[in-house]
């Protein structure tokens, strides 16, 4: 038998409510806009489950390591469910409320599920779960703890929401972007020949930490990272950082990534080692008109469909559009490369939404020429630009192209 004092549940409210950079009005809102959406379908609750929604609803960023999280919204509640290993941060960084349970027995959280739900009263018929985030052994296990209760898709109606961001997200996305050109600077002046690629992020991801520290008056310092590559590293947009030496007439790519309060923002660049050849500035050229084309056709109205068939002419006229790695952009926000993303807003041919005034979206054209052709090597250049009612402003500030990112022998 369970000892009387191996509880399954607890309330952990240590300590005071940790800083925040949204407003309580804002958290507010989010919430209250989701329950809106949770009347017109006629669901009773929402469980989250991912990072992103988990983070962007109430503001804490769990850390998964084999235990499961949950937020979970009603009609006049907002609880983080989390496991007891957390202490009180979960409680600190919650816009509501907060239930731990223990590792004691293998089905407490769904215990604290239920302890939740089953509160006088209540009468809960549909729960909102995310069906792009929930494995079929959770979805069954949810079932189980939940007889007789529907369960629904909620993902892409909070992704809809998600895409819109407020003002308060839109003044922290810019903090994030300035951060990053201070990342790019970092690996600019730590480039040169001889010197290791994790040298170089190193030196960036410790500039944008620092700034990050110094920015806000209390700030979780997590995830922040760097990825630099050189040469045939840069064939992919995500591919790690290694101990290569960095050789003159290398080409490199540079991509900055802050993580602030669980919000991403990123600034990667196309530079050269010492000097670049001609086919190689060529094939730059072109990926920076194309980058500055797309720059111009990102406005409200625009559907993300239409830009990328627009930039697909133009590297069709340069006989390059086979070298195409990837689409054109994307949604940025409460996102990571291990949180998820807004699938609802990216910039290429299968993706029919309309951009709005509000969202927030990458211009980031690609290319990849195969180690053996002339030129060869990943050619990229990124900016995140805001949408207004009637245009958009890029808040990205570092340079890009030959002009300014050939770094000189040192």
């Amino acid at each position: 038998m369970m000892s009387k004092d191996m509880i399954r549940t607890y309330e952990m409210n240590n300590g005071e409510k940790a800083f925040s950079p949204f407003s309580a009005a804002e958290m507010d809102s989010r919430q209250n806009k989701l329950r809106a959406i949770m009347a017109e379908r006629q669901i009773d609750a929402c469980l989250f489950t991912s990072y992103h929604n988990i983070c962007y609803f109430s503001g804490f960023v769990y850390c998964y390591f084999g235990r499961k999280y949950g937020f979970l919204v009603t009609e006049s509640e907002a609880t983080t469910i989390a496991a007891g290993i957390d202490g009180g941060q979960p409680w600190r960084r919650t816009h509501g409320d907060t239930l731990i349970y223990t590792d004691w027995r293998r089905d407490n959280y769904f215990f604290a599920l239920q302890q939740l739900l089953n509160k006088p009263n209540a009468s809960v018929k549909r729960i909102g779960i995310e069906f792009d985030h929930v494995s079929l052994d959770l979805k069954k296990q949810l079932e189980d703890a939940l007889p007789g209760v529907e369960l629904v898709d909620i993902a892409f109606d909070a992704m809809a929401q998600r895409t819109i961001k407020s003002a308060e997200e839109h003044a922290l996305i810019r903090e994030g972007a300035r951060v990053g050109d201070i990342g790019g600077q970092a690996v600019y002046d730590a480039v040169q020949a001889g010197v290791r690629e994790h040298e170089v992020a190193i030196a960036s991801t410790n500039a944008m930490i620092r700034e990050i520290a110094k920015s806000f008056p209390a700030v979780e310092l997590m995830d922040t990272w760097t990825w630099f590559q050189s040469g045939i590293n840069t064939d992919g947009a995500h591919n790690p950082v290694t101990n290569k030496l960095v050789e003159a007439g290398d080409i490199l790519s540079l991509n900055c990534f802050p993580m602030i309060f669980g919000y991403y923002t990123a600034l990667e660049r196309t530079l050269f080692c010492e000097h670049v050849s001609d086919e190689a500035l060529r094939l730059w050229e072109i990926n920076v008109e194309v980058h500055e084309a797309g720059l111009e056709l990102i406005k409200p109205g625009a559907r993300c469909c239409d830009i990328a068939s627009t930039l697909n002419e133009i590297y069709r006229s340069h006989d390059l559009l086979q070298y195409r790695s990837f689409g054109y952009g994307h949604s940025f926000g409460v996102l990571s490369h291990y949180y998820g993303r807004e699938a609802s807003v990216e910039l290429r041919e299968d993706v029919e939404t309309v951009l709005e005034p509000g969202m927030v979206v990458s211009m980031e054209p690609m290319i990849m020429l195969p180690d053996g052709l002339p030129g060869a090597g990943g050619y990229r250049e990124h900016d995140i630009l805001i949408v207004g009612e009637n245009g958009a402003e890029n808040i990205t500030k570092f340079p890009y192209g030959p002009e300014h990112n050939i770094v000189p022998k040192r």
